[in-house]
């Protein structure tokens, strides 16, 4: 298996050879086996090894397996214990989440800190066709049928083309000791029940299983590159526009489409939305219309569809005071500046001039509610502020980022758009101020 594994990173992961490696190791099989080969191929590799408290006592011992593996080897181990159980209950996920969450994170830690080129873990064959089968029982895309990534940003896995049986023959061949989770052994959890319930049916009625499952990993990554060109050339007619906060997709394009279910879940599906069939009626549905998911939103407006992270999307109770004084304000939209000065200029959408006797301090600035009132500058009479957005054609998400500046309840500028007329300039005003938003 040595010559097989030193073929694989010459072939295909030749940059392993002149990096700086942390090993994710458990004490294992697979772990000891990708240690011994990356340590007899005289690879740059320090050890790294978590401890997740949640067997006692066997947790501890195999701790101290890695630290007297490493010292046989010579090699220098890295050793964090977690309380995963807190962890789990205190982030509201599973045991087995919990743990690779808090793995992940401390390798990622402990890489970034000593400049660590890469990670590598001992996934393997077997463990990639588990990936696959849990996937499959749970509903998944295409992308969900691609096993487990040899490559993904700066974690490598170096032993995906080997079987657990390959890495066996490698430990008996060299008489290479490894642990065994004992908890490997129940059929609590999904992964135990394939490993040991399906999976081993499924090598009896082919032996060529593993062999036969790789061909068909690299017959869906060649059709997941087909999807991605077809999706691209989608995108690029659908994008109507791009800010910080949104993303705005023209509806005409989805429809013109063969499957436009197939597209949206591609285009989607990373923004953590699950019913799709209510994101599919949002094509037809009346403008204001909304999906959500745990992150994210999907904002039918009027031949748009606008995408936007939810914490963008929460109208904000944040709320100031401008005293008589104050001179600036800081708002999530910009600053707004306050001047006297002497004579007016041209006003616009960022610079208003008003009455400065006719205001009561302390100004207030808040967003807009619903029931809102103004006297909207150059119209006779009051308009509610919904029906103003409405005839202005907001979209919802437009509307969220609408600021008001008050003077005891009464609307003095919505902020960016229009201006009261309560307050305005007139042959009688005295005291003129200039307010700004940059």
């Amino acid at each position: 298996m040595l010559e097989q594994f030193q073929n694989h990173i010459t072939n295909n992961l030749p940059f392993l050879k002149e990096s700086k490696l942390l090993i994710a190791i458990s004490g294992g099989l697979d772990s000891i086996v990708l240690t011994h080969l990356c340590y007899t191929l005289k690879f740059d590799i320090t050890l790294a090894h978590c401890n997740f408290s949640l067997r006692g006592n066997e947790s501890d011992q195999d701790e101290n397996f890695v630290l007297e593996f490493a010292k046989t080897l010579n090699l220098e181990a890295f050793v964090e214990a977690f309380n995963t159980e807190s962890y789990a209950e205190t982030e509201k996920i599973s045991i087995q989440m919990a743990a690779r969450e808090l793995r992940y994170l401390w390798f990622s830690d402990v890489a970034e800190s000593l400049n660590f080129d890469y990670i590598l873990t001992a996934h393997h064959a077997d463990d990639n066709l588990e990936t696959f089968l849990i996937n499959l029982t749970r509903g998944t895309g295409l992308n969900g049928l691609t096993g487990i990534p040899e490559i993904n940003d700066n974690i490598v896995r170096p032993l995906l083309p080997f079987s657990r049986d390959e890495l066996e023959r490698y430990t008996n061949k060299i008489n290479l000791k490894w642990r065994e989770d004992s908890s490997n052994a129940s059929d609590k959890y999904l992964r135990n029940k394939l490993r040991h319930q399906v999976i081993p049916h499924l090598k009896e009625a082919n032996p060529e299983l593993l062999q036969n499952f790789k061909k068909t990993l690299q017959n869906l990554n060649d059709s997941i590159d087909i999807v991605d060109e077809s999706v691209e050339e989608v995108l690029n007619r659908a994008i109507a526009s791009v800010d910080e906060y949104q993303i705005t997709y023209k509806i005409s394009e989805f429809k013109k489409l063969n499957s436009p279910r197939a597209y949206l879940y591609e285009i989607f599906k990373d923004y953590g939305f699950t019913e799709w069939n209510d994101v599919i009626d949002l094509l037809d549905a009346q403008s204001g219309k909304q999906v959500l998911s745990k992150t994210h939103r999907l904002i039918k407006n009027r031949a748009r569809l606008i995408l936007t992270d939810l914490c963008h999307s929460e109208q904000s109770k944040e709320s100031f005071d401008i005293k008589t004084d104050d001179k600036t304000c800081q708002l999530p939209i910009g600053t707004l500046f306050f001047d006297e000065v002497d004579a007016i200029s041209e006003s616009s959408k960022t610079i208003i001039f008003v009455d400065n006797d006719k205001l009561e301090f302390p100004l207030h600035i808040r967003q807009w509610e619903n029931g809102d009132i103004f006297h909207p500058q150059g119209m006779n009479g009051k308009k509610k502020l919904s029906k103003y957005f409405k005839d202005e054609k907001l979209s919802l998400t437009d509307k969220e980022k609408v600021w008001l500046l008050t003077s005891e309840d009464k609307i003095v500028w919505v902020i960016g758009m229009r201006t009261d007329s309560r307050f305005k300039i007139t042959e009688k005003t005295n005291h003129i101020l200039k307010i700004e938003i940059k």
